[in-house]
């Protein structure tokens, strides 16, 4: 899998959405673009594309590993975002959940 590409309302919206509040960086595009792609601040590739189009939601989510689900979420709550509540899950992981603007799904997770 080289990167997902998401169908978005709005470009400045989703752009500062996931570059500002999730802290992907922008690679090509940008609020202005058509089509946008993003990578992690540390990564080489890009792992998320959007595209200005009428959004789908409800087709699955994203899922999104980080090194502190907990801070991670307080770090979003702090930014006026409404995420679901960190919980454990059975099959092993520390996760929440958070739609973003145009309603799809994301998860945020660790490994316990």
């Amino acid at each position: 899998l080289s990167a997902v590409t998401l169908k978005v309302a709005s470009m400045p919206t989703s752009v500062r959405f996931y570059r500002d509040s999730l802290g992907l960086e922008i690679i090509y595009g940008g609020e202005d673009g058509y089509f946008s792609s993003l990578r992690t601040l540390h990564g080489k590739d890009p792992i998320l594309n959007l595209e200005c189009g009428n959004p789908v939601t409800q087709w699955g989510r994203l899922i999104f590993y980080v090194s502190d689900v907990d801070r991670f979420w307080a770090y979003l709550t702090e930014q006026g975002l409404r995420p679901q509540r960190p919980e454990d899950a059975s099959w092993g992981e520390r996760y929440f959940h958070l739609s973003d603007p145009d309603g799809h799904e994301l998860s945020f997770a660790r490994p316990i």
